[in-house]
């Protein structure tokens, strides 16, 4: 699956140089207007104006996607002087303009701004008594395409906080294990580790003045020295540790976490024994992608006894070739199994085990 780099990749790029070119369509409407009111001399003045608009425009949007927000308002602020000079060739028509200058300003102006703006330019394209009529055409246009651009606006802005707070939750819960396994190494080594320099220093001491006492100080040691490395071997295999059941358990938290609908199995027992930590594997492989890569809004998984499935809505794609999928795949041949991941069909991705 893709990462979290391309979450937004179908408002970006050609995408996204796309989406502004099709509000050139409101320019080319004006320009009509200004044939139809204008002649001679007039209409080309008019014409030219509303040329100017237009590239003005594709550079307030070029700006805005560079994040440049000096030149964004400045580009901005020059459209708008160029829609109130088109005002006396295409009358009521130039409010297409206007439609196009206020979905460039209105996602980024405080929300009571922008609705006293849209408001206003609104009534002028229907109050002022224009020489083809009111512009209740022009009017309608304006306000739902604001509306428009604003929704979209703000379901980017949504993708992109959601990006960062599954990205923060990935680091918190890094965190978390480091901590912890390092809260937990300390409680097992600091109390042998202490006790282990201290029976050494005696038994240093000792090896001169009383021989038999150093050499029990030694076995101790080597004593403490065993037993903290057992202790240390039973917690890393303790970290190492994966249940089925676990698994389904913390993947149902993770899911949550990430704002995924989780349908998830409450029963392991239709699981073999044999195969219920080869399936904790993939449990924990398939909901960990999902979380970090999938965008997904709903995520299954599915037991049998030799089969386990993985199966999400999200954007799908080719599978990846990450240390992750290479060692699970692995573990899945060590066991005799198959793997399959992939896209699904129409949407979303799956990972499939078979023993």
């Amino acid at each position: 699956m893709d990462g979290t780099s391309d979450v937004q990749r179908w408002v970006r790029g050609w995408r996204l140089r796309l989406l502004d070119a099709g509000m050139l369509v409101y320019p080319a409407v004006t320009l009509a207007g200004v044939l139809q009111h204008s002649a001679g001399t007039t209409a080309v003045v008019g014409c030219g104006i509303v040329a100017a608009f237009a590239a003005g425009y594709l550079l307030a949007a070029a700006a805005a996607a560079r994040r440049a927000t000096r030149p964004f308002w400045v580009l901005t602020s020059a459209c708008a002087v160029l829609f109130a000079a088109a005002l006396p060739f295409a009358h009521a028509d130039a409010f297409f303009l206007a439609a196009v200058v206020l979905s460039l300003a209105v996602p980024r102006l405080p929300r009571r701004v922008a609705v006293v703006l849209v408001a206003a330019s609104a009534l002028a394209a229907v109050v002022v008594p224009w020489p083809g009529g009111p512009g209740w055409t022009q009017a309608v246009a304006l306000v739902f395409t604001v509306l428009v651009v604003g929704a979209f606006a703000e379901a980017i802005r949504a993708n992109t906080a959601l990006v960062a707070a599954r990205a923060e939750v990935a680091r918190l819960a890094s965190e978390a294990e480091r901590a912890r396994i390092a809260r937990d190494l300390h409680d097992l080594l600091g109390h042998s580790l202490t006790a282990i320099t201290v029976k050494s220093t005696l038994a240093r001491r000792l090896v001169d003045a009383d021989g038999a006492r150093a050499g029990e100080e030694m076995t101790a040691v080597e004593t403490l020295a065993r037993q903290a490395l057992t202790e240390v071997r039973a917690a890393v295999s303790g970290y190492r540790e994966v249940s089925l059941a676990g698994e389904l358990a913390r993947g149902r938290e993770l899911l949550r976490a990430c704002g995924v609908t989780a349908d998830l199995p409450t029963a392991t027992d239709v699981v073999v024994p044999a195969h219920q930590e080869l399936f904790g594997w993939v449990v924990r492989e398939g909901l960990t992608n999902v979380a970090r890569h999938a965008r997904a809004s709903r995520c299954a998984v599915t037991l049998s006894a030799s089969t386990v499935e993985v199966l999400d809505d999200g954007v799908g794609g080719p599978a990846a070739g990450g240390s992750g999928l290479a060692g699970l795949r692995e573990r899945v041949t060590a066991a005799g199994g198959v793997l399959d991941a992939g896209a699904a069909d129409p949407r979303g991705w799956r990972l499939r085990v078979t023993v």
